[in-house]
């Protein structure tokens, strides 16, 4: 029985990792369930077996973890350039996390999925860094359109200034814009803003 489990989880594995490459060098429309099945060597019904179909399939396989640093750490001022060159690396590297921004933009399930990692990794990344704890989701939001952005700009967009900026040129840019999110006093818009005859 221990045997049988541990062959299961083996093949479990074997067809996430295949699955992963699959959906990061063709996308998640260009990638099939006979393909990975062939690459992984098994049988279509097998992956069929254990994720049901390819949506199930990619929601696993993009259920991915950011793997933020403690931030808690970090010198005052430097937070903003640490997380900007974090996220550039893990856009460099993480190929399925950039299957699944491109799919976010038109499919509602990968966005959700997206918006998670999102919200529940990086607030509870920053967290403890905001003058306000119960502003951190806010905070976080705002950071991820920074981070979200560049990737969007430079990945799939292929915006060619940003295509073109080297990773430091980025954290420079960037950095200095998530400080801000992140530490800055809150925004409280004038009451007397935009009111007809206000002085």
């Amino acid at each position: 029985m221990t045997e049988t489990r541990r062959s299961g989880a083996e093949t479990r594995e074997r067809i996430l990792a295949v699955a992963r490459e699959h959906f990061a060098q063709q996308g998640y429309d260009r990638t099939t369930i006979r393909s990975i099945a062939s690459a992984a060597q098994i049988d279509p019904s097998m992956v069929m077996r254990y994720f049901g179909n390819k949506e199930e399939l990619f929601k696993v396989a993009a259920s991915i973890d950011l793997a933020l640093p403690d931030l808690s750490a970090t010198p005052e001022g430097e937070v903003g350039r640490v997380m900007t060159a974090h996220f550039v690396r893990t856009w460099d590297s993480e190929g399925t996390l950039m299957a699944l921004l491109r799919r976010a933009a038109s499919d509602p399930q990968a966005a959700e999925q997206m918006r998670s990692i999102f919200a529940t990794q990086v607030a509870a990344a920053v967290a403890p860094l905001c003058p306000d704890p119960a502003q951190a989701a806010r905070r976080a939001a705002l950071v991820a359109t920074q981070l979200l952005g560049i990737a969007l700009g430079r990945y799939v967009l292929h915006l060619p200034p940003i295509v073109e900026m080297d990773p430091e040129e980025i954290v420079t840019w960037v950095g200095p814009t998530i400080d801000r999110y992140l530490t800055a006093e809150s925004a409280q818009p004038d009451q007397n803003q935009g009111r007809v005859g206000s002085s």
